[in-house]
């Protein structure tokens, strides 16, 4: 049987570790709202499939984001 790592608390961790933490979720909070921004400004004739539908997709992270700049606009 294969062991599982146990997850590190906040304390555990090293300071680098809770830096990168910090930084990666500042990142993601960024994205999330620059692409939030784009969907509410960007008129829906320039987002494949309906814009009511990527709102809540954000909401997956990290992927809803990065799916909404691949896939969600058009240029």
């Amino acid at each position: 049987m294969a062991h599982k790592k146990a997850k590190k608390s906040w304390s555990d961790m090293t300071p680098t570790q809770k830096r990168v933490v910090v930084a990666a979720g500042i990142a993601e909070v960024a994205l999330t709202t620059w692409c939030l921004r784009d969907l509410k400004q960007r008129p829906a004739t320039m987002v494949r499939g309906p814009k009511a539908l990527w709102a809540p997709a954000m909401s997956v992270q990290p992927v809803g984001p990065i799916a909404y700049l691949v896939w969600g606009r058009k240029r």
